[in-house]
């Protein structure tokens, strides 16, 4: 089964409904039309191409392109319409997390650098205070 497969948006029976119908206006309720919405949030999906990089062509035409860069092809089960699907690759993922890392690690080693410092500083302080009071007897 590929990745993907069986996943929805919303629970089955509620539609985005409880969201946009149920307010109401002046003892009238709001109708709201879920045909013009994506159909991945109202139905189940299988994902018919795998995350991967847009083109420079996608880039430019597919809106979906322009929040990761990265796109899948899914297929709603229900009305068996194709469209594209904003996602993360594992890759971008990959880098980022390693990123994270390094700048973990770059601020751990200047808090270690500043501990270290502070540490001299007292020390030294110490020491001058040993000393007078041994030249002051």
């Amino acid at each position: 089964m590929p990745a993907g497969a069986g996943r929805r948006g919303l629970p089955q029976g509620h539609h985005l409904c409880w969201l946009l119908c149920g307010r109401e206006k002046e003892g009238m309720a709001v109708a709201v039309s879920t045909s013009n919405l994506r159909c991945w949030l109202v139905e189940e999906f299988v994902v018919a191409e795998e995350c991967a990089p847009c083109s420079n062509f996608q880039a430019k035409t597919t809106p979906e392109c322009s929040s990761t860069g990265y796109v899948e092809k899914i297929t709603c089960s229900s009305s068996k319409r194709n469209e594209f699907k904003s996602c993360r690759s594992a890759l971008m993922e990959q880098h980022l997390f390693w990123k994270f890392e390094g700048v973990v690690v770059g601020v751990a080693l200047v808090f270690a650098c500043l501990v270290i410092v502070r540490q001299r500083q007292l020390d030294r302080k110490a020491l001058e205070k040993v000393r007078k009071q041994i030249e002051s007897i």
